[in-house]
């Protein structure tokens, strides 16, 4: 499915409202001036609002993209793009794209 790609500065959110930011972009690759992101890495999640095991299965504290771009490759790993699924860990909820750059789409 095609979509825009994936960068650091994309404003990228778990189920819960937590920050989920990319633990290690490519850097060779820029996007509106950031670094573009790859399947291969995870996302380090931050301030999901999730309880813990007692009264939840939560907070999520990283999240795994389940398929990236087929058509477009970053240093062998295949490009983020918006569209792309994700799961989260622990609790199996995706990540969820508000905003990313306009200008690169990917398939």
């Amino acid at each position: 499915m095609p979509g825009f790609l994936l960068h650091l500065g994309a404003t990228v959110l778990c189920a819960h409202g937590g920050q989920a930011t990319p633990s290690s972009p490519n850097p060779r690759v820029l996007l509106s001036g950031q670094p573009a992101t790859t399947l291969g890495a995870p996302y380090v999640i931050a301030g999901c609002a999730m309880p813990p095991p007692s009264a939840g299965n939560g907070p999520c504290v990283s999240g795994q993209w389940l398929m990236g771009a087929t058509r477009v490759f970053i240093g062998g790993q295949p490009a983020l793009l918006q569209s792309s699924p994700s799961i989260c860990a622990p609790t199996g909820t995706p990540m969820t794209v508000a905003t990313t750059q306009t200008r690169v789409t990917g398939m």
